[in-house]
């Protein structure tokens, strides 16, 4: 397995604001280099630790041997965050998604160690069939190539169910350096937690939220179980693929509101998690289950100028009726939550 350097763990688990990366197209449905590298000098510019690339914003097609982009598409992101490595930013966290049966994730695991990436994001996606003894063997074998972030993805774009019992011998994996918790259901997300904490590894796991629908609750819960606890030390996010300079901002206020009291939190904070979920709501499509999650967070970017347009891979992929208008409301309802003006400054540099 391909050890992660020290300043990356350490990093890893002070935890940090991880963007799940979108795909820059043209007209055309084609990979916009050149906004591609935009996204990924703006998401570094805004403070965040790192980005995911590969993952389900990215949009799950470019596994997809058709499609050729999966390669391009990591050492474009792998380039420009080759770009501020050693400057006050620091390391930034490499996360690249790995998908499918073992062949093809042990096959995508090495190409992300050979493209300079810390850690794969493991989803079991498409393994729906698959025992519980399948996907931990499966799981092994992956991280027996890179460092793996555990994957518990919402049933309503492929995820499926994975329990106490799955979490608990996943935990037992030593490759296993951190978990991205997003199942959008307590129930589920506390039982990661208690996994973890039961698995006596609880100071070695990061915990990362993925649950667009609670992030600044998750951020500011703490578990605790069997005399040990855990807690989510940042976030790897689709919604914080847009406004990602506001996120850092209140990610970091969570952060020190942890650190200073964790059994009183601010009444601010709370107003906020709601104003950012109602955000989600739009820029997710809660309202059509989904189905315009992606183009929703393309339009935002096409809005700021960082897209050229909401395209995704799949035509079939767009807003729903109403979305935009959604959109506008919570842009006007809740305009501390965006970062028109920082994008705006720095937009011709990013695509320079």
């Amino acid at each position: 397995m391909s050890a992660l350097p020290d300043a990356v763990i350490s990093r890893l688990r002070a935890g940090a604001v991880i963007p799940a990366h979108p795909l820059a197209l043209d007209s055309r449905r084609r990979l916009d280099e050149r906004r591609q590298r935009a996204l990924t000098r703006y998401y570094l510019a805004a403070g965040a630790g790192g980005v995911a690339v590969g993952v389900h914003t990215t949009q799950f097609a470019i596994h997809e041997p058709k499609a050729g982009l999966y390669r391009p598409v990591l050492e474009l992101a792998a380039e420009a965050t080759r770009e501020r490595a050693e400057d006050e930013s620091g390391t930034a966290i490499r996360i690249a998604g790995i998908l499918g049966p073992t062949s093809q994730g042990v096959r995508e695991a090495g190409l992300a160690v050979d493209l300079g990436y810390h850690v794969g994001l493991l989803g079991f996606t498409g393994l729906c069939a698959a025992s519980r003894a399948e996907l931990l063997s499966h799981a092994r074998a992956v991280a027996d190539v890179i460092p793996i972030m555990g994957f518990y993805l919402q049933p309503a774009v492929g995820g499926i169910p994975l329990p106490y019992e799955f979490w608990r011998d996943m935990s037992e994996i030593e490759g296993l350096v951190a978990i991205k918790v997003a199942p959008f259901d307590r129930y589920c997300t506390l039982e990661v937690l208690r996994a973890v904490c039961d698995s006596g590894r609880a100071d070695e796991i990061a915990l990362y939220t993925g649950n667009d629908d609670n992030i600044i609750g998750d951020l500011l819960t703490r578990y605790a179980s069997g005399g040990a606890s855990a807690a989510f030390v940042g976030g790897l996010l689709g919604h914080w693929a847009v406004w990602t300079k506001t996120a850092c901002d209140y990610w970091r206020q969570c952060r020190e509101s942890m650190a200073a009291d964790p059994r009183s939190v601010p009444e601010a904070l709370l107003r906020l998690n709601a104003e950012v979920t109602d955000a989600n709501s739009a820029l997710f499509d809660t309202r059509n289950r989904f189905s315009g999650c992606i183009a929703g967070i393309h339009e935002v970017l096409r809005r700021q100028g960082l897209l050229a347009g909401n395209w995704c891979l799949n035509e079939a992929e767009r807003l729903s009726p109403g979305q935009s208008a959604e959109i506008d409301r919570v842009c006007a309802a809740y305009p501390h939550l965006v970062d028109d003006d920082f994008v705006a400054e720095h937009l011709d540099s990013w695509l320079g």
